[in-house]
């Protein structure tokens, strides 16, 4: 059960070096060094480092390149740019490429709106420039004008077999069919269908989006579209704790709590 896979989760972090785990992570995802007792909040440093990179990160089956994305991908929803802009290039340290790197960005904008996403790639685009990578990069759409809704019709199938349309039925005007079409053609056309990521890490990463914003309701139907490809609920899990930090125990409680009662349907 997942309640007992999280408790095992708990007990192989217990049972580790907290500190020299903090130390080692820290040094390979920023080049430097944890727990120096330097600066003006060295109290405060010790117990985040600690945590963050001695415990959290320790807990579930995520690799430190998944952790790095999920973390970007948290801090651009919460517009947390110094921070975002310190793990960019703490993602870039530990593989993940400039390419998955701005689409963890794109993923964001139809969560959170263009003007957040634009935000966040503005912060991403100075790490590419101190680091020598040119721009723009790479194009990575895979639809055209005439595809669009087919391909994302094919991507919405497979994440939501039973289909999503009626959510939207009844709205004045026949509004309903237009947000089912931006669902469609843009939502799961021109973004969940582009390159540098694969469909499950895009799944993954919108959970913790949605998982950041306390959205209940998409959760849970978030829930299932991640089963449906192939991600597990103790991946689920461990990419919610990889959120906590940032976000707060009281949003990581509501998303850890709809993982274990979908699980259990």
């Amino acid at each position: 059960m997942l309640a007992g896979s999280l408790s095992a989760m708990a007990q192989t972090t217990s049972d580790m070096d907290r500190i020299e785990a903090c130390k080692q992570n820290y040094r390979t995802l920023f080049g430097g060094e944890a727990l120096t007792g330097q600066g003006t909040d060295p109290e405060m440093m010790d117990i985040l480092q600690k945590f963050i990179f001695g415990e959290v990160f320790q807990t579930g089956n995520l690799t430190l390149k998944q952790r790095e994305m999920i973390t970007c991908v948290t801090l651009a929803t919460m517009q947390t740019l110094p921070q975002l802009k310190a793990h960019a290039g703490a993602a870039l340290n530990v593989g993940v490429t400039p390419e998955e790197l701005r689409e963890v960005m794109y993923l964001t904008a139809p969560f959170i709106g263009f003007p957040k996403m634009l935000n966040a790639v503005a912060t991403v685009n100075e790490v590419f420039k101190e680091r020598g990578v040119s721009l723009p990069l790479e194009k990575q759409g895979t639809v055209t004008e005439d595809s669009r809704h087919e391909t994302g019709k094919g991507v919405q199938d497979k994440l939501y077999p039973g289909g999503i349309a009626s959510v939207m039925e009844g709205l004045p005007g026949g509004i309903g069919k237009d947000v089912e079409h931006f669902l469609t053609d843009y939502f799961f056309g021109e973004i969940y269908s582009r390159g540098a990521l694969d469909l499950p890490t895009r799944e993954l990463l919108g959970y913790c989006v949605l998982t950041t914003l306390e959205a209940e309701s998409q959760l849970r139907s978030h829930y299932h579209g991640n089963i449906n490809v192939g991600n597990s609920p103790e991946t689920l899990a461990a990419a919610v704790v990889q959120c906590l930090p940032y976000i707060g125990f009281p949003a990581a409680i509501k998303a850890l709590r709809i993982v274990k009662e979908e699980y259990a349907k």
